[in-house]
């Protein structure tokens, strides 16, 4: 079944997030980024606010953000952070509360996060305690932040034990998802997010998953049509989740598909550049539909039927190889039962009934665990 794109590229979706007092819209387009200023001064308290960006996106995107800002009126300030996870610690955001406090940003300022998923996250959790709180807003620079990081009011930074161990729920003002930022991205980047794309579709949505089995590839390529609607459709269903369980008390866990396994894999790896977020949640994805079929719970058809499309796209459906590394099946399960998803000492996880069908579910006995990460370990080697 074939979901027809947007024939208006140029227009502007608005998906609401409706959390009370909390609400706020989530604006996707192309271009966005120039007009951010008018979009921003209707919600500011005080026209100043501070952009934390990192060295890899202010090259590309800052100055025409503080253009817009200085042709709307704000005054800003702008800190730039070193690129990759290893700024998401609490170094990192001990250093930016550093910087804020001393460029006097008031409780009635904002934050403003230019960047991925890394920047999203620090941003809004510095936001969340600077004065006991201020506003941000977030310009997601990614596909992945785009369609999941910066939708949902999840903040914070890693510890050593684990990743997103320290944070808290914090919802911005505003969400600018402007595609063509995604321009500048590399294929590699574009497949990361991607990932979480095809996770509405098989958490909850057959038919966005039909469409993206016939327009996936056109979304990663650049059609703009594509992205937005591949982005608002992402963004529509975490919206609803959202919007019924904002502190991930229930149905929100279903966001989660792929991510019991996926930070385990990360984990292993030191949150390293041989394996991102978006290519170990794919990965994550494919062990908990092989753990779905291996439980009786999904069809072979259509397990193959979501290898088939990873495939087409180009996401990674097994662990990589990488030097000094060997994957252990025990060594996962570890990092598993660290997951702050824990709960009564059982691991949560994310399986299929069938695709556009997720469940949550703690009965899921250990050596089943260890059967599917032991087959899926050694079909990497």
């Amino acid at each position: 079944m074939t979901i027809p794109v947007s024939t208006h590229a140029t227009a502007i979706s608005r998906v609401p997030v409706s959390l009370g007092d909390r609400s706020y819209e989530v604006m996707i387009g192309n271009d966005l980024l120039s007009q951010a200023g008018t979009f921003m001064k209707p919600i500011l308290r005080s026209p100043r606010a501070a952009i934390l960006t990192d060295e890899n996106v202010a090259p590309l995107h800052l100055e025409k953000l503080e253009k817009s800002l200085n042709e709307a009126g704000i005054d800003h300030i702008s800190i730039i952070l070193p690129a990759g996870e290893n700024s998401k610690s609490l170094a990192t955001y001990e250093k930016v509360m550093d910087q804020l406090l001393d460029a006097k940003i008031q409780r009635d300022e904002a934050l403003i996060a230019l960047g991925g998923g890394v920047i999203g996250d620090v941003t809004g959790f510095a936001a969340a305690t600077l004065r006991r709180g201020v506003d941000f807003i977030q310009i997601p620079t990614t596909l992945l932040s785009q369609v999941d990081s910066s939708v949902g009011g999840k903040t914070g930074v890693n510890a050593l034990q684990g990743k997103n161990l320290i944070g808290a729920f914090y919802q911005p003002k505003l969400v600018l998802a402007d595609v063509g930022l995604l321009s500048s991205l590399p294929k590699r980047e574009l497949l990361a997010g991607y990932a979480e794309v095809v996770k509405y579709g098989l958490l909850g949505d057959f038919e966005f998953f039909s469409w993206l089995e016939v327009n996936g590839p056109a979304v990663i390529e650049g059609d703009i049509a594509a992205r937005i609607r591949a982005v608002e459709k992402s963004v529509l269903a975490k919206a609803n989740i959202v919007a019924q369980d904002e502190r991930e008390g229930g149905v929100r866990a279903l966001l989660n598909l792929g991510h019991t396994f996926g930070h385990a894999l990360e984990a292993e790896t030191g949150y390293g550049k041989n394996l991102n977020h978006g290519e170990a949640v794919a990965i994550g994805m494919i062990m908990a539909a092989e753990l779905s079929i291996k439980m009786g719970l999904l069809s072979g058809q259509d397990g193959k039927r979501i290898h088939a499309h990873f495939q087409a796209v180009g996401l990674p459906q097994k662990v990589p190889e990488i030097a000094g590394l060997s994957w252990q099946g025990n060594r996962l399960l570890d990092h598993m039962r660290q997951d702050k998803k824990v709960s009564g000492g059982q691991l949560t996880f994310i399986l299929l009934r069938a695709i556009g069908d997720a469940f949550t579910t703690q009965d899921v006995a250990v050596p089943n665990i260890l059967d599917v990460l032991t087959n899926e370990l050694n079909s990497a080697n």
